[in-house]
């Protein structure tokens, strides 16, 4: 897990496993469907850093994340499952 600094909101998620593809993340961060504590935000360059919560939709729920690493890599779904803890609504 890498750099201290921010990572792009949509390589995390991506690398996270959340979305399949990164410009389908991208798409959902332009379009305001994803929440950074709290904030909506339009931008997929937003900088995520650890301890951030994230608010965003899968399928037809809400799930809210909070940032525990940046990720090296898009490895394997065990890998992405480290990267953060999920919250309750």
């Amino acid at each position: 897990m890498s750099s201290e600094g921010g990572i792009r909101l949509d390589k995390w998620l991506w690398c996270a496993r959340f979305y399949k593809t990164r410009t389908l993340a991208a798409d959902l961060c332009t379009a305001g469907r994803i929440r950074v504590n709290g904030r909506k935000t339009q931008k997929a360059h937003y900088a995520v850093k650890r301890g951030d919560v994230l608010t965003l939709p899968q399928g037809a729920q809400v799930r809210i994340v909070e940032v525990l690493a940046h990720p090296e890599r898009r490895g394997p779904a065990s890998e992405a499952a480290m990267l953060y803890v999920e919250r309750e609504a």
